[in-house]
C-alpha cells in the first residue's frame, strides 16, 4: 500500500473531493471525548483554522486516546468528508491515529485566557497559540509585500553592514562588538580603551541604521532598499521599543520632498492592502479577539489620501486644542519633538486620517537632513498613523558638501568617522532622499496588537534576552 503523503491543513480545508483519503499532522488544540465519538481540533500552523478529526473510540487504543491532549503532536489519516457541524466545510473521519509527541499536563499554553505578559515568559511556546500564529503569518506576508513592492518599482535589495564603526543616528546608544577580554582592557594614557589589539583595530558596534551605507548604494544604483536587523541600546521599557528590531530603509537618487512623500504613502498603502488581500482569516481572527476596529482601520488607511502637514501648522493646531481645553501630558511649543500623544491627536481626533508631517526644526532632527531656505527647518518627513504615532521617518538628504560639513561641526560629530560619507558629496553629489520604517511598528499596526514585544518571535528588551 502506498504511503499517503501529508497534506497541510490550509489545503485540506480548501478541498471538496469528499471520499479522498488524506493524512494530516499537527498539534492538538482541543480534544472532546465521549463513549460514542471523539472530536480532535488539529492545527499545523499553516492557517488560523483547525481541521476537525472525528475518531470512533472503539477503533483506537484507549491508552493512546488518553494521550491525545492539548499540545500533543499527532498524525491522523482518514477520509475527507463534508462536515456536519458549523464553522468548517470539511472534516476527517479518522481511520489511523498515531501519537508523534506526547504533551504533559504542565504544558504552559494549554489554558485559555493567559495574559500576554505570561506568554512572553514562555516565548518559546507562545508561537503555537492562535494569536501568535496569526501574528507570525502576517509578519511573513508583510516581508513578502515589502520585497515585492520594491522589486516591482525597480529598487535593488542592498545589504548594509551589521557591524559598523559609525553611529548613523548620533545618539550613541549602540551595542559594542569586541573580542577583547572585558576584565583586562588595555587603556591609553588618558584612561580610554585602546582598541588597537581588538579584532577590527577600532571601536565597533552593532548597527542602529543602514541608512548612511544605503545612501552610498543609491548614489551608484539609483534606488536601493535595505531590510535587516538593527540594534539600539536605549533603556526604554515601553510598549513601543525593542533593543533588536528590523528596519526597511529605501534610498533614492534624484528625488525631491514631494517624490519622497508620494513614495512613503504609496509604499505603506501597498503593504496594508497586501495584508487585507492575503491575510483575511488571520485578520478576521485578530479583529474578533484583539481589536474589533482593526479591519475598518486598515481599510481606512488604504482608502484615504494622507494629510500633508507642515510642522509649524501642526504645532498651531495643538496649541489651539490646548486653549480649547485639551489636556496633554507634555506641553506644546515650537521646537519640541512631538510626543506620541500629540501625533495621535492630530491623526485620530483632528484629521481622522494618516498625516505626513514635514519641515521640522533642524535642532530635533539628524545632521544629514536637507536644510530649508529659512535655515531653521529641515525637509524631514514623519508618517503618523492611528494607534501608533510615527510609523515612518524620512527626509531629503543634504547634498551640499559645505552645508553637511557645517552641520557635522555644529553637532560635534567626529569628522574622522564621516570621511567616506562626505565623499558622496565631493564626487558627483546629487539630490537624494529616503526613509526608514520599523518593521515591528508596521506589524503592530496591521495586527492590532498593543505591545511591540508581541509582534517579534523573541523580543530583546532591557534585562531580557531569553531564548
Amino acid at each position: 500500500m502506498d504511503k499517503i503523503r501529508r497534506t497541510k491543513i490550509v489545503d485540506v480545508l480548501q478541498r471538496t473531493d469528499y471520499g479522498a483519503e488524506v493524512n494530516v499532522k499537527g498539534w492538538v488544540r482541543t480534544h472532546r471525548s465521549s463513549k460514542v465519538v471523539d472530536f480532535i481540533a488539529l492545527n499545523d500552523g499553516s492557517t488560523i483554522n483547525n481541521v476537525q478529526v472525528v475518531v470512533d473510540p472503539a477503533t483506537v487504543d484507549a491508552e493512546l486516546l488518553k494521550q491525545v491532549t492539548t499540545g500533543a503532536c499527532i498524525s491522523a489519516t482518514g477520509k475527507l468528508v463534508e462536515s456536519q457541524g458549523q464553522g468548517q466545510n470539511s472534516e476527517i473521519q479518522c481511520t489511523d491515529l498515531q501519537l508523534l509527541g506526547a504533551c504533559g499536563s504542565d504544558y504552559p499554553m494549554q489554558k485559555k485566557g493567559q495574559t500576554f505578559e505570561y506568554m512572553r515568559q514562555h516565548a518559546h511556546l507562545r508561537l503555537r497559540t492562535n494569536t501568535f500564529g496569526a501574528v507570525m503569518r502576517i509578519r511573513h506576508n508583510m516581508a513578502i509585500a515589502i520585497h515585492k513592492y520594491f522589486h516591482d518599482h525597480g529598487f535593488f535589495y542592498f545589504h548594509s553592514p551589521i557591524i559598523t564603526a559609525s553611529d548613523a543616528e548620533g545618539a550613541g546608544e549602540m551595542f559594542q562588538v569586541t573580542t577583547k577580554k572585558l576584565d583586562d582592557l588595555k587603556k591609553d594614557e588618558n584612561g580610554k580603551v585602546n582598541y588597537s589589539d581588538d579584532f577590527f583595530g577600532k571601536m565597533t558596534s552593532l548597527t542602529v541604521s543602514g541608512q548612511l551605507e544605503g545612501e552610498l548604494g543609491a548614489t551608484a544604483l539609483g534606488q536601493i532598499y535595505t531590510f535587516g536587523p538593527t540594534f539600539r541600546a536605549e533603556n526604554s521599557n515601553t510598549p513601543r521599543h525593542l533593543a533588536e528590531f528590523w528596519m526597511i530603509e529605501p534610498e533614492m537618487a534624484f528625488i525631491d520632498l514631494d517624490d519622497l512623500m508620494d513614495t512613503e504613502e504609496d509604499f505603506i498603502k501597498y503593504c496594508v492592502r497586501w495584508a487585507l488581500d492575503n491575510c483575511k482569516d488571520d485578520l478576521a481572527f485578530l479583529n474578533k479577539m484583539i481589536d474589533n476596529t482593526l479591519i475598518e482601520r486598515l481599510q481606512g488607511v488604504v482608502s484615504e489620501d494622507f494629510v500633508r502637514l507642515d510642522y509649524t501648522e501642526g504645532i498651531n493646531i495643538l496649541e489651539e486644542a490646548v486653549k480649547a481645553g485639551k489636556k496633554f501630558e507634555f506641553p506644546v511649543s515650537w521646537g519640541m519633538d512631538l510626543a506620541s500623544e500629540h501625533e495621535r491627536f492630530l491623526v485620530e481626533e483632528h484629521f481622522k486620517k494618516p498625516v505626513i508631517m514635514t519641515h521640522y526644526p533642524k535642532g530635533i532632527k539628524a545632521f544629514y537632513m536637507k536644510l530649508d531656505e529659512d535655515g531653521r527647518t529641515v525637509q524631514g518627513t514623519d508618517v503618523l498613523f492611528p494607534q501608533i504615532g510615527e510609523i515612518i521617518g524620512g527626509s531629503v538628504r543634504e547634498e551640499s558638501y559645505d552645508k553637511l560639513v557645517a552641520q557635522i561641526e555644529e553637532r560635534h560629530i567626529p569628522m574622522k568617522d564621516m570621511w567616506w560619507y562626505l565623499d558622496t558629496r565631493r564626487f558627483g553629489t546629487c539630490p537624494h532622499g529616503g526613509f526608514g520604517l520599523g518593521f515591528e511598528r508596521l506589524i503592530l499596526f496591521v495586527t492590532g496588537m498593543q505591545n511591540i514585544r508581541d509582534v517579534i518571535p523573541f523580543p530583546r528588551t532591557p534585562k531580557s534576552a531569553e531564548f
